[in-house]
């Protein structure tokens, strides 16, 4: 698989990257043995990046990860995010707390630096606050973190994020949220700030295999969440209401069909749209078992998307979505 320089980090990732949070919680349930090999599978498959938080089951996609690494020595990128333990207010944004949540995940991965440390989607405020990034640079001078970025929910906030020096952003895009590539994209390209996409499915609705009969786990977001009721109606199904997201799925299957890239599901068509847009550094799509984690990883040597693909993209998404989420995120 292509690797890329992850932003100012100097480290090179594969361009399809895995992200934990189904192994720590919110997804249903997900067992060790099943966490563990998930692991293995995206690691043999060619994945260099493995993507985690320290809310992520409390610790336990972190402490999964961790054993992982020490047992297999799989020369793996980590990256952690931070600041969610606590109310998301400026206020809880400081030193002493970064230092305390960057030690509890050192512990949890068993390293004593970490690789790259991203806030977790804070307040705007807490962006836009060179108190935070001085804050941020201490920790590197200190050898807690190698380097730090920013997980944002807006393009606005991954703007400020760039121009305060972030290593790397991480943002939604996908399929149905197309907005980074207005200004996001190419403002980190200029800058050689790392794009780290995420939900690049759509929380399954790009997999095309959804329907209005399809029924989701109680402890799974895509239950609790759709209307935002537990943390950013975003990061659900990427804002996107889910009647109209399964009419624009049946189209994408559709597009993906005709006009995908040759033997590819509708689900490896959509990571290879993400990580073939320009200024991407990796594409971070979850999996729950050692089939999705070996199909997501293969869609990372597709060929080139046809300018039909591309276009159809854009069609379904101004169709469909664009009134509903560009103004929002």
């Amino acid at each position: 698989m292509d690797q890329r320089t992850l932003g100012s980090t100097g480290k090179d990732v594969s361009i399809i990257g895995l992200g934990t949070w189904q192994l720590g919680a919110d997804w249903g349930d997900v067992t060790e043995d099943a966490a563990r090999a998930v692991l293995e599978a995206s690691f043999e498959a060619g994945v260099t990046f493995f993507d985690t938080a320290d809310v992520y089951g409390d610790g336990r996609s972190e402490q999964i990860i961790g054993g992982f690494l020490r047992s297999s020595g799989a020369p793996v990128t980590v990256a952690t995010k931070m600041g969610r333990r606590v109310d998301q207010v400026p206020e809880n944004y400081t030193l002493d707390n970064f230092r305390a949540w960057t030690d509890r995940s050192r512990r949890n991965l068993g390293v004593d630096t970490l690789d790259l440390v991203q806030l977790h989607c804070p307040p705007s405020e807490t962006i836009e606050d060179e108190r935070t990034y001085d804050g941020l640079r201490t920790l590197v001078d200190d050898g807690a973190i190698a380097a730090y970025g920013v997980s944002v929910e807006t393009c606005d906030q991954a703007l400020t994020a760039i121009r305060n020096g972030a290593a790397s952003v991480q943002i939604i895009l996908n399929a149905f949220r197309l907005k980074p590539l207005d200004a996001v994209l190419p403002a980190a390209a200029e800058a050689g700030v790392g794009i780290i996409v995420r939900v690049p499915l759509a929380s399954g609705l790009l997999s095309g295999r959804y329907s209005r009969e399809t029924v989701f786990a109680h402890n799974d977001h895509r239950s609790y969440n759709r209307h935002g009721e537990a943390f950013d109606q975003g990061e659900t199904f990427s804002g996107v209401d889910y009647e109209v997201g399964l009419q624009a799925a049946q189209e994408f299957v559709e597009l993906a069909r005709t006009h995908g890239p040759s033997g590819a599901s509708t689900a490896q068509a959509a990571l290879a749209w993400a990580a073939q847009q320009p200024g991407v550094t990796t594409v971070i799509p979850g999996a729950r078992n050692v089939d999705q984690a070996r199909a997501n990883a293969a869609a990372g040597s597709l060929p080139a998307v046809s300018e039909e693909f591309l276009a159809g993209v854009r069609a379904i998404y101004d169709t469909h979505l664009r009134a509903a989420i560009h103004p929002r995120w």
